[in-house]
């Protein structure tokens, strides 16, 4: 261990010191890194034994500084984002990029492991090791490590810059979501807001104006792109002239002037398609599924078109549901992008009976924790306690630290950083992991992951009320979390999510999601913030009778997205006279009702595949959620009142779809679960598109 004082960064025992790592620290911290790990590697390429413990062990060793450093440096973009860290980050990422390629094009370390695979060690290693070097094979092959000359320089240059453009998509995406704000002054346009969005509006002004003394109930009230502010005010603010402008603007993010994503999208298209085919692949869809649990980009085509055909005459029902309800209530004008959220709203509070605002008291985000927590320990046999203390390194007063144990031992922990906060933190939410299980030095190091999310911040003395949307997607997050600590499996190529295949990735997030319409769960998570009564009944059937509403839009939606992900990666010409606009135009006036607007440039803000890990794999989301739903049908056929069935099947849950991680193949994974492949039925059945 080196001396903290010196740099924080270089710290590799227990948890990165978030507290104290400053923007100056970057560039020496993780050069230092970089020249021990450049200086390490040549000297094993010098001395490496095609065995396990001659080359593999020494690789995790290796690598073991990244996670204090660069892992940090990531993260800390991801949620306390300032200029000063930017600029640090970009100076070391073109280093960092270089180095991660040099190690994956070494001929020596790609012979040795082929000489693994290929001599006696072979049949001395566990399945999970073969995984490990099977898969650091297929990696050193895609990252070109069979390219020489010309080829290979090219190959390197474009991952350089490919890395830095998914940087600066993403700071555009930030930078311009922070830079606008409509500010709502008039008390009659506040009329029907629901008291959280006034509350977080009004919280907004004052944070952005020093001296506001802007209240919930008489404003003034900034409405910003942020989601938590952005969303509830489509839903409910009845002005149509300033829900016009406030979707025109959410929709053109990132789409104008310096922070201009348009060229970057356009150059990302044509230069990962020539990157593919230096490789040997037709199309960078066919390089990205190489790597994936789907075979092919027909073998998507044919899932998207089934779960099309049954989801896309509900769509239609949903809107002309949407236009008479409009009609009925006075709108002249057709219904537009701007009114489905409002009147979608205004159907289900018809049909259902109950509004954003009546569920909020009852969802205080302690009371949630418990009640998830208490699930998980229940299906799981875990104990999930509460670990605050200086030792935790919270990088913002908000995040909170747990510990995980089983048979009163640690075997993980996490932070959850729970909040919404614009200024510095990136829209979305996810779970990454902070440190990975592994041996190094003959100890056991468990893992730690990181939960984030932006949900409605606390107001005062009151605590985060959340919205039921947002307490499904903490279910999400924690579902990720989960296969992240409950791994058993000692690599960390392989602990985990590591080494899983990206469209399965989503199965143990989906899966958790669905026991928030399971009724003792849900109640047992709910707590009136000023009564303490739990929700009632009558609550609880409106919530699962509305799980459906709208189903079939929702689900065109996320395969549109999909779909438009998937041409552009494997049809698309970038030298051709179409824009990647236009095909996203072309998918969206085949899959929505409504026509797409001409102006609207949604993939510039679309960082799921262009500035996250989602590129020709955001069907990923539909293709996990598949098995997502047929897993939770396990435990339904089991009898989900029968309580010892239940502890029973999430028992089996946990030991292969939690605890072996990239282990496994994720089919083979699956069937060691349920007995047999997934089926659609059961996704269709949840969604009411049977």
């Amino acid at each position: 261990m080196r001396n903290p004082k010196n740099n924080p960064l270089l710290v590799t025992d227990n948890l990165p010191r978030y507290d104290e790592i400053l923007p100056e620290h970057v560039v020496p911290g993780v050069k230092q890194v970089l020249a021990d790990a450049e200086k390490r590697i040549a000297a094993l390429e010098e001395n490496l034994t095609p065995t396990w413990d001659g080359l593999l062990v020494p690789l995790e060793e290796i690598g073991l500084p990244f996670s204090y450093a660069w892992g940090p440096v990531g993260h800390l973009m991801g949620v306390k984002n300032s200029d000063e860290l930017r600029r640090a980050h970009e100076e070391v990422l073109q280093d960092v990029v270089a180095y991660g390629l040099r190690v994956k094009q070494s001929r020596p370390i790609y012979e040795g492991l082929v000489a693994i695979r290929e001599g006696g060690e072979w049949a001395r290693l566990d399945e999970a090791q073969k995984r490990c070097v099977a898969l650091k094979i297929r990696t050193a092959e895609h990252a070109g490590v069979g390219l020489t000359g010309e080829a290979k320089e090219r190959f390197n240059e474009i991952a350089k810059i490919l890395s830095q453009i998914r940087t600066d998509f993403s700071n555009h995406v930030l930078d311009a979501t922070k830079a606008y704000e409509l500010i709502i002054d008039d008390k009659k346009d506040a009329e029907g807001w629901p008291n959280s969005l006034r509350q977080v509006a009004a919280q907004s002004h004052r944070q952005a104006n020093e001296g506001s003394r802007a209240t919930a109930e008489d404003g003034p009230w900034r409405i910003t792109l942020d989601f938590p502010s952005f969303y509830p005010f489509m839903q409910h603010h009845r002005g149509r002239d300033h829900r016009e402008q406030v979707y025109k603007a959410y929709t053109q993010r990132a789409s104008s002037g310096e922070l201009d994503n348009s060229a970057l999208i356009a150059r990302t298209l044509k230069l990962r398609l020539e990157q593919a085919a230096l490789l040997g692949f037709e199309t960078y869809a066919d390089w990205s599924l190489d790597a994936k649990m789907a075979p092919d980009v027909a073998a998507v085509s044919r899932m998207i078109g089934e779960l099309q055909g049954a989801a896309q005459v509900h769509s239609v029902r949903d809107f002309e549901a949407l236009q008479a309800l409009a009609k009925a209530n006075g709108q002249k004008e057709p219904v537009m992008h701007w009114d489905v959220s409002f009147w979608s709203e205004r159907l289900r509070e018809q049909k259902f009976d109950y509004t954003d605002d009546q569920l909020r008291p009852y969802f205080p985000l302690p009371k949630v924790l418990d009640g998830m927590f208490a699930l998980s320990e229940r299906l799981f046999d875990i104990e999930i306690v509460r670990a605050e203390g200086a030792a935790a390194h919270k990088w913002h007063e908000d995040v909170q630290f747990f510990t995980v144990l089983r048979d009163g031992e640690r075997v993980a922990s996490f932070y959850l950083d729970p909040y919404s906060r614009p200024a510095e933190k990136r829209g979305g939410a996810w779970m990454d992991d902070c440190l990975g299980r592994q041996w190094l030095n003959g100890a056991l190091r468990l893992p730690v992951v990181h939960l984030v999310c932006n949900g409605t911040p606390p107001v005062g003395e009151t605590p985060s009320l959340m919205s039921f949307s947002e307490v499904e997607t903490l279910f999400h997050e924690f579902g990720h979390g989960l296969q992240g600590m409950l791994t058993t499996v000692d690599y960390a190529d392989v602990a985990g999510l590591s080494g899983v295949e990206w469209d399965a990735v989503e199965i143990a997030s989906q899966f958790m999601e669905n026991w928030c319409y399971h009724k003792p769960t849900l109640i047992g998570m709910t707590a009136h913030v000023e009564t303490g009564d739990p929700l009632p009944d009558d609550l609880f059937e409106k919530i699962a009778a509305a799980r459906t509403f709208q189903a079939g839009s929702s689900m065109m939606r996320q395969l549109s997205f999909g779909k438009t992900d998937m041409l552009l990666h494997s049809a698309y010409d970038p030298d051709g006279e179409e824009t990647a606009f236009d095909v996203e135009r072309r998918v969206i006036g085949e899959m929505a009702v409504l026509p797409p607007l001409p102006e609207s440039r949604f993939l510039c803000s679309f960082s799921h595949i262009f500035a996250g890990g989602y590129a020709a794999g955001y069907y990923s989301y539909k293709w996990s959620e598949v098995l997502s739903a047929d897993a939770f049908g396990a435990f339904e056929e089991a009898g989900l009142d029968d309580e010892a069935a239940v502890k029973a099947t999430g028992r089996r849950f946990r030991d292969t779809i939690l605890a072996l991680g990239g282990g496994k193949p994720p089919m083979d994974v699956y069937r060691a679960f349920r007995g047999r492949e997934p089926s659609t039925e059961a996704l269709l059945r949840h969604n009411g598109l049977l």
